[in-house]
């Protein structure tokens, strides 16, 4: 993503320029909706002789009556043209979704990942940091590959509560293994016999 307040230098070199322009109407929902592109190969993206050059686009989702309702603009090293922009733009877009849902993820449930840093003198932050993230990592593998994991989450619900309810009943009960665990998650009854804290 290439905001203007990120990328002065190359939001000067685009200022003034005639850029390329594509539209194509596409339905959302139940409403046509005007798509726009620009684009301008081979610019700056800062100042200074060293400066990389990047390959700049920008796609504008545009309602019934001219209203704007989405404008973002990417670089990229792949060259632009009329025959790839919307293709890029697709993919620009789902990367950012990606990385946004990612991210509150990671903010809002059950990982706490804002509330790791600054903790620490040297390297705390990033440890407990990483720790966050390959506990994402094994918790998305568990949802794709274990099928206990997966209906013990349908079954509880939010991942946010699933992290709270697991917390919870290994609090109070000692459990044999990790498929006792999510089979008393699933099923709300602790088997017999339990060893209890």
């Amino acid at each position: 993503m290439a905001k203007p307040s990120s990328h002065k230098t190359l939001y000067e070199w685009l200022n003034g320029i005639e850029l390329p322009c594509v539209e194509e109407k596409v339905k959302k929902g139940r409403e046509f909706v005007t798509c726009r592109y620009r684009w301008l190969n081979d610019v700056p993206l800062r100042d200074g002789k060293e400066a990389m050059h990047v390959n700049w686009f920008e796609i504008e989702i545009v309602r019934k009556g001219g209203r704007v309702t989405y404008r973002n603009s990417f670089v990229t090293d792949l060259d632009v043209s009329a025959d790839n922009v919307a293709e890029l733009a697709a993919c620009g877009r789902a990367r950012w979704k990606i990385e946004n849902e990612n991210f509150n993820t990671l903010k809002t449930r059950g990982y706490h990942l804002e509330h790791n840093f600054g903790h620490g003198r040297q390297h705390l932050a990033a440890l407990l940091a990483t720790m966050n993230l390959l506990a994402f990592s094994f918790h998305t593998v568990c949802d794709l590959a274990d099928a206990l994991w997966k209906e013990a989450r349908d079954v509880i619900g939010t991942r946010k509560r699933f992290f709270e309810e697991l917390r919870i009943i290994t609090r109070y009960l000692v459990f044999p293994d990790w498929s006792t665990l999510i089979r008393t998650m699933i099923s709300g009854e602790p088997p017999p016999g339990l060893l209890r804290r």
